[in-house]
């Protein structure tokens, strides 16, 4: 059970591929694997504090203004990851732009909020919180990956130099929306065909 709880969010539950959320940050940063790494790294922070903070003191909370007390608490973790990121981190924080802030309305950890910290144990509510970024972080640098390498034919990140087999020059349009769309679409059509291929078996 606890590790249905740890494992969802990668595989079953990814919140890219299979509930199709916070897409938003997804389609905007992706397009360098150090990028996708950062957003990774601050939605993991906030997506793990929040659930336990929210389960913490879900007794707490009146029901008629749960959704702006979760609001608080998310904004507040989003506050403190923003502030160390420009103290520390400061091309990542400039890179990331509005997109970090914006990890206040990102429907995953709103959504974790309403639909799990706020009805689960403290301990479940942080496995919840751990799977959950574990795969956005895990489907944000996959599709970085594949934009990266294919717009500049290389990854920044391990100053290493990929060309791809099937291409003979880098791709432009993997660094705009409509190479964003298209990465995800490729990649969910490789996930829902094993899935079929599965349950044929």
């Amino acid at each position: 059970m606890k590790l249905d709880e740890l494992t969802k969010g990668v595989f079953k539950q990814n919140p890219i591929f299979y509930l199709m959320l916070g897409l938003c940050p997804v389609l905007a940063v992706s397009t360098r694997v150090d990028n996708a790494l950062g957003m990774g790294l601050c939605v993991f922070f906030v997506l793990v504090g929040s659930n336990v903070i929210i389960s913490l003191f879900k007794h707490w909370i009146p029901s008629q203004v749960r959704i702006p007390c979760f609001i608080v608490v998310i904004a507040s973790f989003v506050t403190l990851v923003d502030l160390i990121m420009h103290g520390y981190a400061p091309e990542l924080h400039e890179r990331l732009g509005i997109y970090l802030p914006l990890i206040v309305v990102n429907c995953i950890i709103l959504g974790r909020a309403e639909a799990f910290a706020s009805r689960k144990s403290v301990f479940h509510s942080f496995l919840d919180g751990v799977g959950m970024s574990i795969g956005f972080t895990l489907g944000i640098v996959g599709i970085a990956i594949c934009r990266e390498t294919l717009s500049t034919g290389k990854i920044a990140i391990f100053d290493c130099t990929i060309v791809p087999t099937f291409t003979q020059s880098p791709s432009v349009m993997m660094t705009l929306p409509p190479g964003a769309f298209l990465t995800i679409a490729v990649i969910m059509a490789m996930i829902k065909y094993k899935d079929i291929r599965k349950e044929g078996r």
